[in-house]
């Protein structure tokens, strides 16, 4: 069962897991709710045409949208500081900033987690996980593998729950887990 929200809560798990409707889930309760959602739009693929037509049945049509772009600080800074947040997800943001310099990537992780840390609501932030089980076979790849790890790690910190998503069940992994040691 589900814990009342406060703060930032992380929902993570693997493709196809059931992250976005366990996050849905988590938000239902609450009013106002702004939804985040990060992902371009990509007009001509008809398979991530079907996966947005899908999300947008699910939720209930009083939420408030928003279509970040590749500014998901500046969108989250827009919301009223009454809302409850759901960002869906996190990977769409790394992946519009993968050509980012290391010290510019650094800084958006920086002004997202600051616009995270300002919200007086919860927020709910859906994590895809990644490097499972194949190593990226490009360059890019690894690197947006290397910049989502690395700052669900940095979020996990400031979070008050966080849940891994897998096969359509949920596991609290701060009832279930401990924090790795840092080096």
């Amino acid at each position: 069962m589900a814990k009342p929200l406060n703060g930032l809560i992380l929902v993570s798990g693997p493709s196809r897991g059931g992250k976005s409707r366990w996050a849905e889930h988590l938000v239902s309760k609450h009013s106002p709710v702004s939804y985040v959602a990060t992902s371009d739009s990509r007009p001509d693929d008809n398979e991530w045409q079907e996966r947005i037509r899908l999300h947008r049945e699910r939720r209930p049509s009083h939420w408030e949208i928003i279509e970040s772009g590749s500014d998901l600080s500046k969108a989250l800074n827009t919301i009223p500081t009454n809302h409850t947040v759901l960002v869906d997800a996190l990977g769409a943001f790394t992946a519009w900033h993968l050509e980012a310099s290391p010290a510019d990537w650094l800084q958006l992780e920086a002004d997202l987690i600051t616009s995270l840390q300002a919200r007086q609501r919860p927020v709910v932030l859906v994590i895809e996980e990644t490097g499972w089980g194949v190593v990226p076979a490009t360059a890019i790849g690894g690197r947006f593998r290397d910049r989502q790890g690395r700052l669900a790690q940095q979020l996990e910190t400031i979070a008050s729950a966080s849940w891994l998503v897998v096969q359509g069940r949920a596991l609290d992994l701060h009832e279930l887990g401990c924090a790795v040691p840092k080096q």
